[in-house]
């Protein structure tokens, strides 16, 4: 940050927070994903996780959700949700009709509270909340379909726990649980920010 500083001195300091914002998310993200690679190789479940990831960040990017306060707090998290989704994945064998009540659940879920924003960022414009909101309901909506369509096992749990994970990651209760603030666009003046 400091290189960063001297080599452009006319930033702002809102403006380098972001920067460090986005250096520290991306070594953050960059290191959990390591770990939890590892973790998982070593429980035979690396194929699991792999998928229930991309299934699960294809909804992050539009839903967004929860970040945790603290590095080991984020990796407690993952590696309950992304660690623990994987054995249940390979291990578990999830009926039928469970499985659409809980893909149900989660889109009625997605539906009441995607996208989640976090203090740090915000979603402060009310269109593009709203953009969010309608693709991470036709993604999760497509998630529902493929699951109660193609009885195809291995598939739909890797659809599942995506969608049970990112919706976890944008309910109300976990930010309560976590202590973080929740709907944080509400403190702006959205007026100011459009």
């Amino acid at each position: 940050m400091k290189k960063i500083h001297t080599k452009y001195p006319d930033y702002s300091e809102e403006k380098l927070e972001e920067i460090a914002y986005g250096i520290e998310a991306i070594y953050i993200t960059f290191t959990k994903t390591i770990y939890i690679a590892l973790l998982s190789l070593i429980m035979g479940i690396f194929k699991e996780v792999f998928f229930i990831l991309i299934f699960y960040n294809v909804i992050r990017i539009v839903a967004f959700g929860m970040h945790a306060k603290t590095s080991l707090q984020c990796y407690i998290m993952s590696t309950f949700i992304f660690i623990g989704a994987g054995i249940l994945c390979k291990y578990v064998d999830i009926n039928y009709y469970v499985k659409i009540a809980i893909v149900i659940v989660c889109f009625i879920n997605i539906c009441l509270f995607a996208p989640a924003d976090t203090y740090k960022r915000p979603l402060i414009n009310k269109k593009r909340r709203k953009i969010y909101k309608l693709l991470s309901i036709i993604i999760s909506l497509i998630y529902v379909a493929i699951v109660v369509v193609f009885h195809n096992n291995v598939l739909s749990n890797y659809l599942m726990f995506g969608l049970v994970d990112s919706t976890l990651m944008i309910h109300p209760l976990l930010y309560r649980m976590f202590q973080l603030p929740y709907n944080n666009y509400k403190t702006y003046n959205e007026e100011a920010y459009n």
